[in-house]
């Protein structure tokens, strides 16, 4: 049984998008202690570190954060689209739960490479897979899986990533930073029609992206499809976007998962890993809105990474 390291931060929990948001903070509080209650697991709990600028202008630039953390307000709440749907939202504490968020990706690529573990998994929020290169959205601001990814090839000079995304919204923003690179392999499985409208399979990149989208009531079987083009790819390292908003008590969506299924479905996914990746994998927190099938989904998330 794998170790599991564990990135998240106060200041994740601090960071507020106002009364009847989905993305709340109470989703984070009751991961971790989800999380805290598995006891038959090793499960080393770490605080996330900001991240360096420098690290996140390798995807964002530094005039895209300039103009984003300029918005950040004093007091009260920006939302940064058009009222009266605006539901990306800065708060006070936005930068600093912006910035751990990617902090805990980049650090997670530490201690992986350093072969200290080889599954981590990054509690943390604002999710990331929507913010595209120069555009926050979908409750997201800088796309943490894709910063990872950068830093993994910079830092350590990997030539072959892959991201899958099992959110049950398309991650707009992950495809849109990687496709027209061939080093990083992209597969996303989503309900469509549904936000952000993206992610037909004919939207493919440099032949590096696979898209899967699924209609609503989709069971398990169709959700598995994504995994199979990840190992003809053959992948050094992992990383997930992990969402748990395709669960059948999601209010955001309307897939029938159960909770068992994300065991399973994560468990595929660490198969991949050991035959191509050295088991080498880091999972990001995505969507899932439900306060009950998060405490559940990650239960069976980190056993299931754990093995």
């Amino acid at each position: 049984m794998e170790d599991i390291t564990v990135f998240s931060h106060l200041d994740c929990i601090a960071k507020d998008n106002g009364e009847n948001h989905p993305e709340r903070k109470e989703r984070l509080e009751v991961i971790l202690d989800s999380i805290k209650s598995i006891s038959q697991l090793n499960i080393s709990f770490k605080d996330s570190p900001l991240a360096d600028f420098k690290i996140v202008n390798l995807v964002h630039p530094q005039s895209y954060l300039d103009d984003l953390l300029s918005m950040v307000p004093i007091s009260g709440l920006v939302g940064l689209e058009k009222e009266p749907y605006a539901d990306t939202i800065l708060c006070p504490q936005s930068k600093e739960a912006i910035l751990r968020a990617c902090g805990a990706g980049i650090e997670s690529a530490n201690e992986l490479m350093s072969g200290e573990t080889k599954r981590l998994f990054c509690a943390v929020r604002p999710p990331g897979h929507h913010a595209e290169t120069i555009r926050a959205n979908g409750f997201c601001f800088i796309n943490n899986a894709a910063v990872t990814a950068r830093y993994l090839q910079s830092k350590f000079n990997l030539k072959k990533i892959a991201i899958i995304d099992f959110d049950v919204h398309h991650g707009n923003g992950t495809q849109e930073i990687f496709y027209k690179d061939k080093s990083v392999f992209y597969g996303s499985i989503h309900q469509h029609p549904l936000f952000p409208g993206t992610g037909m399979e004919a939207e493919t990149g440099v032949g590096n992206i696979f898209n899967a989208p699924i209609s609503s009531d989709t069971t398990r079987d169709e959700f598995m499809k994504i995994l199979k083009n990840v190992d003809l790819f053959e992948p050094e390292v992992i990383l997930i976007s992990a969402g748990f908003d395709a669960h059948k008590r999601d209010p955001l969506a309307s897939i029938n998962l159960e909770s068992e299924d994300f065991y399973t479905l994560t468990k595929n996914i660490v198969e991949i890993a050991k035959r191509h990746s050295n088991g080498r994998i880091i999972s990001f927190l995505e969507g899932g809105y439900d306060l009950q099938a998060l405490s559940e989904c990650i239960e069976g998330h980190l056993k299931a990474l754990s093995s």
